[in-house]
């Protein structure tokens, strides 16, 4: 039984995931304390879950780590529908050493909290 629960737990995480990248492109997130804003495709990146690739080189990983929460708007596609604002954790960053993402980095996100903007 214990086994079965964990199985649906892990479909209906997916079946969230799957509701926010039909309904977002985008998200976009503002890191303090270089004062820039950041705005990375979103990516159906495992069964389990969504996701960003960073370039290697980009300035973001010097300030994020996994276990961080960050309030990311999630932009939908070409201005269709509202965006969001969700806290978002990191759930990982991962090196990708293959092609064709070779030279980026897989960072997993997970939506903790939503909150709806006027936007």
């Amino acid at each position: 039984m214990n086994k079965n629960s964990v199985s649906d737990n892990s479909q209906e995480r997916r079946y969230e995931t799957r509701t926010v990248l039909d309904q977002y492109y985008s998200v976009e997130f503002r890191l303090k304390e270089i004062a820039s804003t950041y705005q990375f495709k979103l990516r159906d990146i495992s069964s389990k879950g969504m996701g960003v690739l960073v370039h290697k080189g980009s300035e973001v990983l010097k300030y994020l780590k996994v276990g961080d929460t960050l309030d990311m708007k999630y932009l939908p596609p070409e201005s269709a529908g509202r965006s969001q604002s969700l806290k978002t954790q990191i759930a990982h960053i991962t090196q990708k050493d293959q092609d064709p993402f070779k030279g980026h980095f897989l960072m997993g996100l997970l939506i903790i909290e939503k909150q709806d903007l006027d936007i």
